[in-house]
């Protein structure tokens, strides 16, 4: 990440993966765990590129860490991305790997 503050809007391209909130009240400064996680579930290349030139990535890790709604798809890749051991995140350990089975069959 630059030595740049992190925007207090997002680009309108990336107002789409908000479509279940108004995306353009949306703060990355006030909800930077939020925006991640989004992005790094749906987002595109563009959108992953905007997201590591604008976080930290150690906000980016910890996000990883704590998220518990990853598929397991997603989870192995960013994991295997970042040198995270997958006993590390959230997402991949009971009872959430239960849970996404009992609902999505994954």
């Amino acid at each position: 990440m630059a030595n740049e503050p992190i925007p207090t809007q997002l680009p309108r391209e990336l107002h789409r993966y908000f479509w279940d909130i108004e995306a353009a009240k949306l703060n990355p400064t006030e909800h930077p765990e939020y925006v991640i996680n989004r992005l790094m579930n749906i987002g595109n290349v563009a959108a992953i590129r905007w997201m590591r030139q604008n976080f930290s990535e150690n906000c980016i890790i910890d996000t990883l860490k704590a998220a518990r709604d990853f598929s397991g798809k997603t989870a192995t890749f960013w994991a295997n991305f970042y040198h995270i051991p997958k006993e590390e995140m959230t997402c991949m350990q009971e009872p959430y790997r239960s849970m996404r089975k009992m609902s999505w069959h994954n």
